[in-house]
């Protein structure tokens, strides 16, 4: 296993990896939406799934591998009225590709924030 690390997201902001390399799999951590300085991003839902999905990009990236190839994504969301909003992102992000997914409510997430994601992607030429 390898650790995946990249200054162009976001530090862990706990004891964890931005994301991990086994195999023919990386595996990313939640990400919430920070700049890749750390600090919270100001705005809406969609603001803060762009920041999200540009986190899980640039981690990718570094690990070798891209959007097109996830397998599966986890979306949390602190409201499931934002699910519309969140949706409307994550195409565009996504494009004509649909990974697998799950979309869950929570009570909390860390720094108050409205949505994180989660990640399980394919190494390219693998």
């Amino acid at each position: 296993m390898n650790r995946v690390q990249t200054d162009r997201a976001p530090q862990a902001i706990g004891p964890y990896s931005q994301a991990v390399r086994t195999g023919d799999f990386v595996f990313i951590s939640g990400q919430i939406p920070l700049t890749p300085d750390g600090e919270p991003v100001t705005g809406g839902v969609e603001e803060q799934t762009r920041q999200v999905l540009t986190n899980l990009k640039e981690i990718l990236d570094a690990a070798g591998s891209g959007l097109e190839q996830v397998v599966k994504t986890t979306i949390f969301l602190k409201d499931m009225n934002h699910f519309q909003q969140v949706n409307e992102v994550y195409a565009r992000f996504f494009g004509e590709f649909r990974p697998a997914r799950a979309c869950v409510e929570v009570s909390r997430l860390p720094k108050d924030v409205s949505v994180e994601i989660e990640a399980v992607a394919i190494v390219k030429n693998s």
